[in-house]
Order: structure tokens, then sequence, then C-alpha cells
């Protein structure tokens, strides 16, 4: 029997003329001591041994037993798999990588917009909002050849690493990348590395570089969370991050998100 609470505790009647209670590793503050025996009527007794273990790791919801092909040895696993996609091993193995490569997006797109967004208010740069940005002429190149140039390059890209995680440390073998691959490293599927990708060298010990992979993930879900609100934030404002929250630092108690939403209905 599992709980989430509490510490370990085993419950062992004694065989003898009379039946005692013995806990053990029980917090004093709650109890009173560290022992405490409890007579009984004396009977025959039969032994049995009760262990309680307390939850050792933190999930989604307190309490929550989290699926056996989650067992927290992943980034950021907090058991979170409602609709049981990671049950097939391989399947978990690549929705790890899309859910790193989202974050990664996420993170450089929520940091692009707001910077722009803020050079445009502040009027250091006139920017279109980040929204029909993409609609802007370039004179150096034609929207035609800016896509053609943008599929070969992340084409490519994304051919590499589809490579690497298939066949891991592939894509990092000699002539594999154009002589760069000292530059890249190869660490593991989805981790690079290198001079090129990881310039201060944080996490050159990729196997034991937990704690930097999960500030990671933890910082591209927040990442992710945040474009869908800049989304629906332009879909119902039709303004940029930066001009929305001017407008509810000027009247934070009537420029609301309830404010907003219930004016976008009406």
């Amino acid at each position: 029997m599992a709980v989430a609470m509490g510490r370990p505790f085993v419950i062992q009647p004694c065989l003898s003329s009379s039946l005692c209670f013995l806990s053990k590793n029980i917090n004093k503050s709650s109890f009173g001591a560290a022992e405490t025996f409890l007579p009984a009527k004396p009977s025959s007794t039969r032994c049995t041994t009760v262990v309680v273990h307390a939850q050792q790791r933190p999930t989604w919801l307190p309490g929550l037993d989290p699926p056996p092909y989650l067992d927290g040895t992943l980034a950021g696993d907090f058991g979170f798999d409602p609709l049981g996609l990671g049950e097939d091993p391989q399947s978990l193995k690549w929705y790890v990588q899309a859910e790193l490569v989202h974050a990664r997006f996420a993170m450089a797109g929520v940091a692009g917009i707001l910077f722009t967004d803020l050079l445009r208010v502040t009027g250091i740069r006139k920017l279109p909002v980040w929204y029909e940005a993409g609609a802007v002429k370039f004179e150096f190149a034609s929207t035609r050849t800016l896509i053609v140039v943008q599929l070969l390059l992340m084409g490519f890209a994304e051919t590499k690493r589809y490579m690497d995680f298939v066949s891991p440390g592939s894509q990092a073998k000699e002539g594999s990348f154009f002589g760069l691959e000292s530059a890249l490293e190869g660490l593991e599927p989805g981790y690079p590395g290198g001079p090129l990708l990881n310039p201060l060298g944080l996490a050159r010990d990729i196997e034991n570089a937990h704690v930097w992979k999960l500030k990671e993930i933890k910082n591209g879900r927040l990442a992710m969370v945040a474009m869908v609100g800049i989304f629906v934030q332009a879909a119902v404002t039709h303004a940029g991050p930066i001009d929305n929250l001017i407008e509810h630092l000027s009247n934070p108690w009537h420029r609301t998100i309830i404010q907003t939403l219930a004016n976008s209905g009406s």
C-alpha cells in the first residue's frame, strides 16, 4: 500500500503472550516518541508486517501514481500523460524530442516577439507588429527566394536531427557535417552541444546534466504556454504584447483579461 504523505513505518505484531504495536521512524512531534508499545489482550497471534512508503518523487497532481513507463528518469518527468501517448517506448522517445524542439522554438519565438515589440513601442526601430511581420517585403530578396532558402536550410537541419535520432551519434562521425563535427560533438539525440551550440560548456557531461535539462524543459514549457497566450491576445485585442501590458498597467483594475474577453464578445 502506498500513500503520498508521512514517513515510512512498519507495523509488526509480536509473537508472544501479549500483542505489541511497534512503530519505527515516526515523527516525534506528531506522536511524542520514536517507539510506542501498546499492550493488548493475551492471545495467539500471527506475525504481520505492513510497510507504508512515502512518495519519493513529485508529480503534477500530488498523491497521483504516475504511469509505470514514466519512472522519473526523463528530464521534467512529473508523470503527466493523461492520454497514454508514451506507453510505446519508441513513441515516447520521439515525443521527448518533439517536445524539446517545440520548447526551443517557443523560447526563441517569445524572446523575438517581446524584443521587437519593445523596439517598436519605444520608437527605437520602425518595425511592424509581430503578426504582420510576415507580410513585409524585403529589398535584399524576394519572398519566393526567402521561402526556398528557408526550406533548404530547415530541411537540412531537420533531416540531420532525424538521422541522429534514428542512429544516435551517426552525425558526429568525421565527414558527416562538412568537417564541423568536432564543433557539434553530438552529445546525445537532441543535445548536439559543442562550441557552436554550447559555447559556455554548461552541459559537457550530458549524462549528468539533469539539472540543466530540467531547467531547459521547464522554461520551454512556460514559453509554449506564453506563445498560446500571445496568439490569443493578438486575435482578441489586435495588438502586441507590450501594447497590452501598457494598457493593463494604465488601469489595472479595469483593463484585465476578464474585461477584454467580455468586450470582445459583445
